[in-house]
């Protein structure tokens, strides 16, 4: 029985092995009291040249080995920010830092850095170190609280695109003792009602007309159909169910609204040699996505996005701009495909969740998608049921040889009379 528990053990071990949990870091000040606490689990998937000049992706999840370095700091009077430093692998490192906002405390930015010298990352690398990348978050919460999140959320900028998940943390702990009560992000809170933009059907009212109503959030937005022509034909042609996720203040609070995009938002747009705009209007809301490629790795991009959109039922009125994406990125002449949901941080007030997107810009064969490239968060979804499932037959294998091995040696046990 002894030998049959300890081979369940090692397999159970072998099985959770291939599923990834949390890491835990701690930040103390100097008279060894406790100001900040996090854990979070992170896949990366980094983009990087190899010796023969080819672009390649490494993916790879926060080890085992990460740890909260000791510049890591609680901050001070003059400089009040708390950031969190951790190193991992071979000069690797990601750095959060946390801001006080009134009530509340924000991470108002994570930060990569990454050695492209360490093979066991990066196979056959031609080396050096990737320029720091770095990119603001929405995760916030009130003081004296826990922020929790079990749900995704993706980041993306530059060469980087980070997938994280089941975060906890805490800055601004007092007395050394952590709260006990939470801020759930919103991803976790299916039963919320925000205020939602929607449309009619289009034999009702005009297809440029909006109203607004209240649904749940676990409504998501439909799929739009767009496209930009130019003197060359077509430029750009996206197919994506889009959502905004704001973020105000109401009466000293902070307040998040959902705004789904109709499917039937006006499209406008330019084509350039070096850059494509794709323009969305609805009602008082206006989105600008600007592509841009890259001609020497024959890569296209999202690099910009530009919102405004009037909050309903309020007087707020919201515009953001991010320059520094890196997102939806394809081969020229190829379509980007993403069911999952994607989320473009655009700023701290603003950000925009993507889903079941393909979007092709640039080079355009005959009006039509051309073959996908699929996203990395798609082939996650997909790896891991075929991982578990082929633990999971590993597992039943080895329990059966260890069953025909006990049971031999149970036979050998006895003597014939």
């Amino acid at each position: 029985m002894a030998g049959r528990n300890a081979v369940g053990f090692l397999l159970a071990a072998a099985l959770f092995g291939f599923l990834q949990t949390a890491s835990s870091f701690q930040v103390k000040d100097l008279d060894g009291k406790l100001c900040l606490s996090a854990n979070f689990s992170m896949r990366f998937t980094v983009e990087f040249e190899t010796k023969s000049h080819k672009k390649q992706n490494a993916i790879f999840t926060l080890p085992s080995d990460a740890h909260a370095m000791n510049v890591s700091t609680c901050g001070n009077q003059k400089t009040p920010e708390q950031i969190l430093v951790v190193g991992f692998g071979k000069g690797h490192s990601l750095n959060m830092t946390f801001e006080k906002k009134a009530s509340l405390y924000v991470v108002s930015e994570l930060a990569f850095k990454f050695n492209l010298s360490d093979s066991s990352i990066f196979p056959n690398s031609s080396g050096g170190e990737l320029p720091e990348v770095k990119h603001g978050t929405d995760i916030q919460a009130d003081l004296n609280t826990k922020y929790v999140c079990h749900s995704n959320k993706s980041i993306t900028v530059e060469k980087v695109s980070v997938l994280l998940s089941d975060v906890s943390v805490e800055a601004y702990v007092t007395n050394d003792t952590l709260s006990k009560k939470d801020t759930i992000c919103y991803e976790d809170k299916p039963t919320s009602s925000p205020i939602t933009t929607t449309h009619l059907p289009s034999t009702h009212i005009p297809s440029t007309a909006v109203t607004t109503t209240s649904v749940p959030p676990s409504l998501k937005p439909e799929v739009g159909h767009y496209s930009v022509n130019g003197s060359s034909g077509m430029c750009l042609r996206a197919s994506m169910a889009l959502q905004l996720n704001l973020t105000y203040s109401a009466q000293n609070k902070n307040v998040s609204k959902v705004l789904n995009i109709p499917p039937n938002a006006e499209p406008s747009g330019k084509c350039d040699n070096n850059t494509v705009t794709l323009n969305l209007t609805s009602g008082t809301t206006k989105i600008s996505f600007n592509f841009a490629q890259n001609s020497s790795t024959e890569k296209y991009f999202l690099h910009g996005i530009f919102l405004s959109a009037e909050v309903p039922s309020t007087e707020k009125n919201i515009n953001a701009t991010n320059n520094s994406l890196s997102a939806l990125r394809a081969t020229i002449g190829k379509s980007y495909k993403c069911v999952a949901e994607e989320i473009i941080q655009v700023s701290d007030k603003a950000a925009l969740n993507i889903y079941n997107v393909q979007v092709q810009a640039f080079k355009i064969a005959g009006d039509k998608f051309g073959a996908v490239e699929e996203c990395q968060l798609d082939e996650n979804n997909m790896l891991i049921p075929i991982v578990v499932g082929a633990a999971l037959a590993g597992l039943v294998l080895i329990v059966l040889i260890a069953y025909l091995i006990g049971r031999k040696r149970s036979h050998a046990g006895y003597q014939t009379i």
